[in-house]
């Protein structure tokens, strides 16, 4: 089973175990879910290189990791580093919770 298929199942048992609400306060998720929220968006992401680091500080999500990705690009996104990066930075900010997303990506092969 692949990392990402493992994170997209974390998600799933928190989601089962706790209910929806699990680990959330009034004001939303906590950090620690919310990593794990990004990390499933992340796996569920076709167009996206594999192995990307997700941390999360009050909302705001960092992304670690290279961009650099042979089979990024296809259909949905088109291909170069710039749009992968775009790509990657609406399915992170599409999750629910995410305050801002910052990141420290390598673009080199």
């Amino acid at each position: 089973m692949s990392t990402r298929s493992f994170r997209a199942l974390g998600l799933a048992l928190v989601l089962a175990v706790g209910g929806a609400g699990s680990g959330c306060t009034p004001e939303g998720p906590s950090d620690e879910e919310l990593a794990v929220r990004v990390e499933a968006a992340l796996a569920t992401a076709a167009d996206l290189p594999a192995g990307l680091e997700v941390e999360v500080a009050a909302g705001v999500v960092t992304i670690t990791g290279s961009l650099a990705c042979d089979d990024c690009g296809g259909l949905r996104t088109p291909p170069g580093i710039g749009t992968v990066q775009q790509s990657l930075g609406a399915v992170v900010r599409a999750v629910p919770g995410v305050e801002a997303v910052e990141f420290a990506l390598d673009t080199g092969p």
